[in-house]
Formats: C-alpha cells, structure tokens, sequence
C-alpha cells in the first residue's frame, strides 16, 4: 500500500481532493493511504510517507521539503489547475508514476 501525504495551509482546503483520489483509487483498483494536514505538520511526519505533495499555495517550502527528506521521498508541488478542479485522477495519477520511477 502506498502512502501519500497532501500538505496544504491548514489541511482542510486538500480534504475534497483526498476524497476525490480516494474515490479514483477505488474505482481502478489501488489500495493507498492518502491523508491532508498542515506544511509544519508534515514537516515533522514525513518519514511516514512514501511521497508528499505539497498544494500550489505552500509550493514556497519545496526547498525546504526537499532537503529535510533528502531525496528519501519524492516531494512534488500539485498541479495548480488539477488542485483547482479538485481533479483527484490526475493528482492520483501523477503521485502513482512519481512512485514508479
């Protein structure tokens, strides 16, 4: 099972999008643990996730994700339109392939 960290502002602005990839996971057969919480937040729990994604209004702090994981995980901003649209197949889709590589 794959986990997946969404940090945003607060973690509440992501909760639709989780549900969305959640649902999207399900329909194509995915088993995966995705949660939302705030950047300070994840920040002290990232050794618990296989890749974080930061929401477009926190993509300030990838610099500092980045060295804190030091390329243990992949840390990617979220698509600013795919974030807008609460398109959870395309965010799914794009943490699935980060995974891969």
């Amino acid at each position: 099972m794959k986990k997946i960290l969404l940090a945003c502002n607060a973690g509440m602005s992501t909760s639709l999008l989780v549900s969305n990839m959640q649902k999207y996971a399900k329909e194509i057969g995915v088993e995966v643990m995705i949660e939302a919480m705030p950047v300070l937040q994840a920040e002290k729990s990232w050794q618990d996730w296989d890749i974080i994604l930061l929401g477009p209004q926190v993509r300030h702090v990838i610099g500092k994700f980045k060295e804190t994981v030091k390329e243990q995980i992949p840390v990617l901003v979220i698509d600013m339109r795919d974030y807008g649209l609460m398109n959870g197949k395309n965010v799914l889709n794009t943490a699935l392939k980060a995974l891969e590589e």
